[in-house]
């Protein structure tokens, strides 16, 4: 399957409703590095909230996050006002409606691709279930990878996506596979109605724009990190 754009994000918008005086939703264009931290303001307001702090300014938070509160601001008022001037943020209130704008107000089902040793180590993670993301389905093409267990899940084979994928309400596919084998996997996921790839393959995979992918390339970090270190040593 070809497509015409590789699944890269950096310099995307989506559109998102905004509420406005007269309750009527108007879209709006969200810059995707916009997207990319309300989870870190998610994680952020969680860790606070489990220290019994309530209310925030934007200047602390900034503080923590080393933002200025003024891009805090911005970032927030693509989807609404969630403070008063003066008086900061309900840490509670904040936390719930940016849940709720990420969606992670709800479960969400994935399956695996791969049981490798990247794989095996993606499925037993704990740190999944906590966040609403729930691993209920396993494949790989080895045949003897099938039918073996990792905690509740049995191995399938690759032929068993389609299937499973419908009765099980999946949504999300995780790819743990070797590179030459990714596109070939994104493809049947893609083909059998996944709307969101995790990809860890060291590619940049193609997918159609309906298609929410992201890349997790720990060397592309590593080489990234290198350009502010270099200078240092």
């Amino acid at each position: 399957m070809l497509y015409n754009q590789p699944a890269l994000l950096f310099l995307t918008t989506i559109k998102c409703p905004r509420m406005q005086n007269n309750n009527n939703p108007t879209p709006i264009e969200v810059p995707e590095v916009v997207v990319q931290r309300l989870p870190i303001y998610v994680r952020v307001l969680s860790q606070l909230l489990d220290s019994k702090v309530e209310v925030i300014s934007s200047h602390q938070l900034g503080e923590l996050l080393q933002m200025t509160p003024a891009q805090i601001r911005k970032d927030l008022s693509y989807f609404g006002r969630f403070g008063k001037q003066g008086h900061g943020y309900n840490i509670q209130f904040l936390l719930d409606e940016l849940r709720q704008i990420l969606g992670i107000d709800r479960a969400w089902k994935a399956c695996l691709v791969g049981l490798g040793r990247l794989g095996r180590a993606i499925i037993n993670y704990p740190g999944f279930s906590p966040e609403g993301f729930e691993i209920v389905a396993a494949f790989d093409n080895d045949v003897g990878q099938y039918n073996s267990r990792l905690g509740t899940i049995t191995v399938q084979s690759m032929e068993e996506i389609a299937r499973t994928v419908k009765a099980k309400d999946i949504s999300i596919g995780i790819v743990a596979v070797p590179s030459n084998q990714a596109q070939s996997v994104i493809d049947t996921l893609v083909e059998n109605g996944i709307s969101g790839i995790l990809n860890y393959a060291p590619i940049a995979p193609f997918a159609p724009a309906n298609v929410v992918m992201r890349n997790i390339d720990p060397v592309l970090s590593l080489q990234s990190m290198t350009f502010y270190m270099k200078g240092a040593q």
